[in-house]
């Protein structure tokens, strides 16, 4: 989906038509509408991670540990 949203902005930057990749990314967006509504119907009632969340766990999870940080990398 960054990449869709990346071309879009580059298409508009450059000034040319960005019709189809807009249309992908609005296409992209409802699927994951979609996913998070039926997610949600099914019981799913914790709150979603967003990337900083993620970025954070990601960093206590190396952190604890030096050897598995340095062979993530």
């Amino acid at each position: 989906m960054a990449g869709v949203e990346a071309s879009v902005r580059d298409l508009i930057n450059g000034d040319r038509d960005c019709v189809q990749q807009a249309l992908a990314q609005m296409d992209l967006r409802r699927k994951v509408n979609l996913l998070i509504g039926e997610w949600k119907a099914a019981g799913g009632g914790d709150v979603l991670p967003d990337v900083r969340d993620r970025v954070r766990l990601r960093l206590v999870k190396t952190a604890g540990n030096p050897e598995r940080a340095s062979t993530r990398r």
